[in-house]
């Protein structure tokens, strides 16, 4: 899954709570038949393979169980279970453990990671349309304007840097520069970072972006780490609210360390 097909941009108009569901590696979209329940989870044997799951996540992850979770449609609309051995991690780091009571899904987009081996975590998005009717003018699913495209090095060096937004975390702030510049180095082996590299990249996105705030000159030597990092806070928020960047585009830190 990439960051192009994230349903934080929406889904195209169906019947109301019709729900789309997506892996990095799969995806489903159901009617909402009462009764119907579609589970998730490591599945039975290699990735793919079916009899288990309906939506396959953790590919090999021997921490992902292989029913992690259900997605039950009742009279009131979707619910959430977990059936794993561990925790779902749902916006503002809320945890549903395992065996814990249903959880109602609203209508809309919902992040939830899936808790796997070490400190990995695995992505299943959630989108549950809505009972108004499309506006005239919605993009349900398109990219972001043009005016928020990111280059390749760019996007990586902001997913690095806002993890903790993509992540849905409480309170999330920016990773420092001299951390960030850290990890572009293992996720990039061979190229120059460090903090002042990462602070003129992050300066080249805000300058253009369509609010650009805080504005100011990245000096030639390693630049202190700003407090709080309000402008880099409103920028990463900025691009989450517009989906430039989204929750898939986690992926990018295991594929570019691959």
């Amino acid at each position: 899954m990439s960051g192009r097909d994230s349903l934080a941009r929406g889904v195209t108009p169906g019947q109301p709570g019709t729900l789309h569901a997506r892996s990095a590696t799969d995806g489903i979209e159901v009617a909402p038949l009462p009764g119907l329940t579609v589970r998730f989870g490591r599945g039975p044997g290699d990735e793919g393979a079916g009899g288990d799951v309906e939506l396959h996540v953790g590919g090999r992850d021997q921490g992902v169980s292989r029913r992690h979770g259900e997605l039950t449609c009742l009279e009131g609309g979707w619910t959430l279970r977990n059936t794993g051995q561990q925790a779902l991690r749902l916006p503002r780091g809320r945890l549903l453990p395992p065996g814990s009571d249903r959880l109602p899904l609203t209508a809309g987009y919902t992040p939830v990671f899936v808790k796997g081996s070490g400190f990995r975590e695995h992505l299943v998005e959630l989108y549950v349309v809505r009972p108004e009717p499309v506006r005239p003018g919605d993009l349900a699913g398109a990219p972001p304007p043009a005016a928020w495209a990111l280059s390749e090095d760019e996007r990586l060096v902001l997913v690095v840097l806002g993890q903790r937004y993509l992540r849905h975390e409480p309170d999330p702030h920016p990773l420092p520069y001299r951390q960030t510049a850290e990890v572009m180095a293992f996720l990039r082996p061979g190229e120059r970072w460090d903090a002042g590299e990462v602070a003129r990249r992050v300066e080249d996105v805000r300058r253009r972006m369509p609010r650009a705030a805080g504005r100011s000159a990245v000096p030639d030597e390693e630049p202190p780490e700003p407090r709080g990092c309000t402008p880099d806070h409103r920028l990463l928020t900025d691009l989450v609210a517009a989906t430039a960047l989204v929750p898939p585009d986690l992926g990018l830190l295991d594929a570019a360390g691959g």
